[in-house]
């Protein structure tokens, strides 16, 4: 899919988790809801790293795109060493390593260690980089037309403002994960959420997606997962375009409700 529709599907998910939570008796604080809706926007468009067309690799300029060519680089490298008897050869690493579940549990819990062990700043870089994606994702039109320092700056002061609210006590540092020293913990969920979303809406597209690399699937090791081909569409065809991201719009919505329904 696109990177509008990434983004719509990632902050949906997250609202939707926000509902089943509440409903399961962990309803989220509003901060956290919010917060994570946005990481989790910017996190579905973080495995196209591996696309130096793709959404991130604009984002932050030399720095996004240098770091496009090396994920790159690195996923057609793991594709090349680990290919099956039925893995077809390569050119690049696109649609390899970064849209697996593997890499997706690697991210968030990387973010996860990161905010724990690395404070306030560490919390601040994390919010700066996934509100700049989710500008960049759900405000793409207004971006396109911007310049980059403005949606940087947004991004910066979003993420100054939010942190400090969610530091407020009973704004959500800590949770779900309560015990002294695992406040922020739960800012990898959203992220893994964020990419597992993309990978499955890639999937859905004509292409598949090879969600459960490195577990074999026949003589697959890469395996395209996704629905029978009479089900599947174009990325940017009318169907995302005029189905799936009024479905996503609609679907958050309501999940967002259900969640605040419990606070």
């Amino acid at each position: 899919m696109m990177g509008p529709a990434h983004s719509l599907s990632g902050a949906a998910a997250w609202l939707g988790v926000g509902a089943a939570v509440a409903a399961a008796g962990h309803p989220m604080p509003w901060p956290v809801l919010v917060v994570g809706a946005l990481i989790c926007a910017g996190a579905a468009l973080a495995p196209d790293l591996d696309h130096k067309s793709a959404t991130i690799s604009r984002a932050f300029g030399p720095i996004s795109r240098a770091l496009c060519g090396i994920i790159d680089k690195l996923s057609h490298s793991v594709y090349k060493a680990t290919r099956g008897h039925g893995d077809p050869r390569r050119n690049g690493g696109h649609r390899t390593l970064t849209h697996t579940w593997l890499w997706a549990v690697l991210i968030g819990g990387g973010a996860s260690a990161l905010a724990v062990t690395g404070g306030r700043w560490a919390v601040l870089g994390i919010l700066f980089v996934h509100l700049v994606l989710a500008v960049e994702g759900l405000l793409w039109r207004a971006a396109r037309t911007s310049s980059d320092v403005l949606v940087w700056l947004l991004g910066a002061t979003s993420a100054w403002i939010l942190a400090g609210v969610l530091n407020e006590p009973g704004n959500g540092a800590g949770w779900l994960f309560s015990d002294p020293g695992q406040e922020y913990l739960w800012l990898g969920l959203p992220i893994v959420l964020g990419a597992l979303v993309h990978d499955i809406g890639d999937a859905l597209t004509v292409s598949g997606c090879p969600i459960l690399w490195p577990i074999p699937v026949g003589r697959k090791r890469w395996y395209p997962v996704g629905p029978p081909k009479a089900m599947r569409f174009r990325a940017g065809s009318w169907v995302e375009l005029k189905v799936l991201m009024p479905a996503f719009l609609v679907l958050g919505g309501l999940g967002g409700l259900g969640a605040l329904e419990f606070i």
